[in-house]
């Protein structure tokens, strides 16, 4: 039997890398998917594509997570198309580098925004919607582990959500509502390699310290957030899984 039949599962960010792997493992599990996409309308299509071609169920769905009428009608929307909401995947994020001497402002806002403002909005709609055996997975970094140079904004918003999270776990509680964060290290994605980190030399290292010897792929992450979404995981709330092979 599937784990996660007849339930139904909004993905933030889920056009591509983590979000997209999330959305596909979950629809295999028998869920139902709302695909969330900012601007690429085309890739959220080919995911939903993806699903209804191994016979599942998933729609995509355009919003802004940090506008919080977005936030709200992206829930309204799932609920409208499948009846209710049980599982919410707060995978949208930003990622961006540079010393404290060289930041400006315009990047602390838009990693705070998508990162933290956006993961509190789109949460705030849902929760309206949930009831009893709900799950939240925010996805946050192992990088809040590690502290490396040059990330202290990107590390902050991370450092949020798990904190975030483990607040979350006890106010939900009481409702049924369980609240996870799962934390990966570097992860292959279409953002590594437009950021030049495939096959860089910080990735050389990265891999010189990880003990299972490579860097993750969108494939090990999406397991475990079926898991923290799945009666599985039934009494796991507040915790922050490091998915990072052995790296610390």
């Amino acid at each position: 039997m599937s784990k996660l039949n007849g339930k139904v599962a909004i993905v933030t960010g889920a056009s591509k890398g983590i979000g997209a792997a999330i959305a596909r493992a979950m629809a295999a599990e028998g869920a139902a998917v709302v695909v969330n996409y900012a601007s690429s309308k085309a890739a959220a299509d080919a995911v939903v594509d993806v699903i209804k071609a191994d016979g599942g169920r998933a729609i995509a769905v355009p919003a802004d997570v940090t506008q919080g009428a977005e936030a709200a009608s992206l829930v309204a929307t799932a609920v409208a198309e499948f009846g209710r909401l049980d599982i919410l995947v707060n995978n949208s994020g930003a990622y961006q580098f540079a010393p404290i001497t060289e930041f400006d402002e315009g990047m602390y806002e838009h990693m705070f925004d998508l990162n933290v403002r956006g993961l509190l909005l789109v949460t705030q709609a849902a929760v309206k919607a949930m009831t009893a055996g709900g799950s939240i997975v925010n996805i946050g970094s192992f990088v809040t582990r590690i502290t490396p140079p040059n990330s202290a904004i990107y590390t902050a918003t991370k450092a949020a959500v798990s904190g975030i999270s483990g607040v979350l776990s006890k106010e939900l509680g009481p409702m049924g509502i369980r609240v996870n964060t799962i934390e990966p290290s570097v992860t292959q994605t279409e953002g590594t390699q437009a950021a030049g980190i495939d096959g860089s030399g910080l990735e050389s290292f990265i891999v010189s310290q990880t003990p299972l010897g490579r860097v993750g792929q969108v494939g090990d992450i999406a397991p475990i957030a079926v898991f923290l979404a799945s009666d599985d995981s039934r009494w796991v709330t507040g915790e922050n899984i490091i998915a990072s092979g052995g790296m610390r």
